[in-house]
């Protein structure tokens, strides 16, 4: 019937970061802020999310003395998203 979602992509940030991590090689912090209309401290609670269920890549680094946080999906990320996409697509298919 339903085919399950996943629970950790049904939280709208989350699957934010993913649609737009699925896309590019990979993005910055202020990049995700910035798609995600996100506030620094929620945004970074979602990646520690993503990134402690080996979904994302989380590199940091300095750049002219700033830090720089890039993100990467992971093949685990990309195939959780798919699989998401996938469970989503079967629920415009019911027949009711």
């Amino acid at each position: 019937m339903f085919e399950p979602l996943d629970k950790l992509l049904t939280n709208p940030i989350r699957l934010m970061v993913m649609s737009v991590l699925v896309k590019v090689d990979s993005c910055d912090f202020n990049y995700l802020k910035k798609m995600t209309n996100s506030t620094q401290g929620n945004l970074s609670i979602q990646l520690k999310r993503l990134f402690e269920n080996n979904y994302i890549s989380i590199t940091k680094s300095f750049e002219k003395n700033y830090p720089k946080t890039s993100c990467r999906i992971t093949k685990t990320g990309a195939t959780a998203f798919a699989s998401h996409f996938k469970a989503l697509q079967s629920y415009k298919n019911l027949d009711l």
